[in-house]
């Protein structure tokens, strides 16, 4: 039988860690190597599955980061930006593939993470499914085909918890269609529309974010013109996709070159 791939889950009692948990150990070619928490929560300590509400691991939760992360073959890490600042240096250190579905990283967050990618794999996207990386590089073409005349809203809709906007996914996809244009996001994105604005400026790209219930993730991404609007959309009805993408980036990683890549490199998209 072949060997397995160890990982570490970080922040393991949310709900994406939990969810990653239970697809590792539902993985024949993974094995849980560590799960992490934050120093004081009642996890700790504990054994991550009867913590889980479920039969024992074998795998103790832990605080110490290192010493969570040591050994093992690949981190994932859907956790917050300070954390995984953190964890990057880690997971470098100990020669483990980081996978980062970390949304709401600051452009001095991310260049954090160019230290630790030269000596180990990182591969980090807004979003870690088939379907929403699909629909990136269709924004991106449907965003070179059409000119000014057609604007463009990313709408994207979450549950009530979630705490940054616009979603990662919501960037990323911005990202796209600026790239299409020939233009930089930051030039040209408008996220804040509240009384009197006045008219659209021509060549925005806008943004709306949703907030609600149990939304597990929702965009849309509108380009209008005078009369006809396209419409790309793509919904997530479980969080299972974001996982499942996770762990095909965790044994993509395994063996690669050094550096910083996404999930389009870990899907073959990239430069399509």
């Amino acid at each position: 039988m072949a060997q397995t791939v160890g990982v570490t889950i970080t922040g393991g009692s949310g709900r994406m860690g939990q969810m990653l948990i239970a697809q590792v150990i539902a993985s024949e070619r993974l094995h849980l190597h560590g799960v992490l928490e934050r120093r004081g929560h009642d996890w700790v300590g504990r054994d991550a599955g009867e913590a889980m509400g479920g039969a024992a691991l074998g795998v103790v939760v832990r605080d110490d980061a290192q010493a969570a992360i040591a050994g093992a073959q690949a981190v994932i890490d859907f956790t917050a930006p300070a954390a995984t600042c953190a964890f990057a240096p880690i997971a470098a250190q100990a020669g483990a593939v980081h996978v980062i579905g970390t949304t709401g990283m600051t452009q001095a967050d991310i260049g954090t993470l160019a230290g630790p990618a030269r000596e180990t794999v990182i591969v980090r996207a807004g979003n870690m499914s088939l379907g929403v990386n699909l629909l990136t590089q269709l924004t991106r073409r449907v965003a070179a085909a059409l000119d000014d005349d057609y604007d463009i809203e990313i709408i994207e809709g979450h549950h009530n918890q979630k705490v940054d906007a616009p979603s990662g996914t919501a960037l990323m996809l911005g990202e796209a269609a600026a790239e299409g244009r020939g233009v930089r996001l930051s030039d040209v994105s408008d996220r804040g529309r509240d009384g009197i604005t006045g008219a659209r400026k021509r060549g925005d790209i806008g943004f709306t974010a949703i907030r609600g219930g149990d939304i597990i993730g929702e965009h849309d991404v509108m380009f209008a013109a005078a009369g006809e609007r396209i419409v790309l959309r793509h919904i997530a009805s479980d969080r299972t996709v974001f996982a499942r993408g996770a762990l095909k980036a965790a044994l993509w990683g395994q063996g690669r070159a050094p550096g910083q890549y996404d999930m389009l490199d870990v899907l073959g998209l990239a430069g399509d």
